[in-house]
Protein backbone atom coordinates (compact mmCIF):
# COMPACT_ATOMS: atom_id res chain seq x y z
CA UNK A 1 0.00 0.00 0.00
CA UNK A 2 1.47 3.36 -0.94
CA UNK A 3 -0.07 5.10 2.09
CA UNK A 4 2.43 5.49 4.93
CA UNK A 5 2.61 7.29 8.25
CA UNK A 6 5.93 8.75 9.33
CA UNK A 7 5.99 11.03 12.39
CA UNK A 8 8.80 13.02 10.76
CA UNK A 9 6.77 13.85 7.63
CA UNK A 10 3.70 16.12 7.66
CA UNK A 11 3.31 15.69 11.43
CA UNK A 12 2.54 11.99 11.01
CA UNK A 13 -0.46 12.43 8.72
CA UNK A 14 -1.02 9.62 6.21
CA UNK A 15 0.81 10.39 2.96
CA UNK A 16 1.43 8.87 -0.45
CA UNK A 17 4.69 6.94 -0.04
CA UNK A 18 7.68 8.87 -1.38
CA UNK A 19 5.87 12.22 -1.32
CA UNK A 20 4.67 14.84 1.12
CA UNK A 21 1.15 14.64 -0.32
CA UNK A 22 -1.35 13.80 2.41
CA UNK A 23 -4.49 11.72 2.05
CA UNK A 24 -6.33 14.72 3.49
CA UNK A 25 -5.03 16.95 0.68
CA UNK A 26 -6.12 14.50 -2.01
CA UNK A 27 -9.60 14.32 -0.49
CA UNK A 28 -9.79 18.12 -0.42
CA UNK A 29 -8.79 18.34 -4.08
CA UNK A 30 -11.44 15.80 -5.09
CA UNK A 31 -14.06 17.55 -2.94
CA UNK A 32 -13.24 20.78 -4.75
CA UNK A 33 -13.93 19.23 -8.13
CA UNK A 34 -10.43 18.28 -9.25
CA UNK A 35 -10.32 15.29 -11.58
CA UNK A 36 -7.89 12.40 -11.27
CA UNK A 37 -6.16 13.77 -14.36
CA UNK A 38 -5.81 17.25 -12.79
CA UNK A 39 -4.23 15.77 -9.68
CA UNK A 40 -1.87 13.43 -11.54
CA UNK A 41 -0.69 16.24 -13.84
CA UNK A 42 -0.18 18.81 -11.09
CA UNK A 43 1.26 16.59 -8.37
CA UNK A 44 2.97 13.73 -10.21
CA UNK A 45 1.12 10.89 -8.52
CA UNK A 46 -0.76 8.09 -10.24
CA UNK A 47 -4.47 7.40 -10.40
CA UNK A 48 -3.72 4.27 -8.38
CA UNK A 49 -2.23 6.47 -5.62
CA UNK A 50 -5.43 8.51 -5.56
CA UNK A 51 -7.56 5.38 -5.37
CA UNK A 52 -5.40 4.07 -2.51
CA UNK A 53 -5.92 7.35 -0.65
CA UNK A 54 -9.67 7.00 -1.11
CA UNK A 55 -9.58 3.38 0.06
CA UNK A 56 -7.53 4.39 3.11
CA UNK A 57 -10.03 7.11 4.03
CA UNK A 58 -12.97 4.74 3.52
CA UNK A 59 -11.34 2.15 5.78
CA UNK A 60 -10.87 4.73 8.52
CA UNK A 61 -14.53 5.69 8.31
CA UNK A 62 -15.59 2.05 8.55
CA UNK A 63 -13.73 1.81 11.84
CA UNK A 64 -15.16 5.06 13.21
CA UNK A 65 -17.50 4.63 16.14
CA UNK A 66 -20.54 6.87 16.29
CA UNK A 67 -22.27 7.49 19.59
CA UNK A 68 -25.76 8.92 19.39
CA UNK A 69 -26.65 11.28 22.20
CA UNK A 70 -30.32 11.02 23.07
CA UNK A 71 -32.21 14.27 22.65
CA UNK A 72 -33.87 15.74 25.71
Amino acid sequence: MPIVIDPDICNGKPIIKGTRITVEFILELLANGWSYEDITKNYGISKENILEALAYAAELLKEEKVYIIPSK
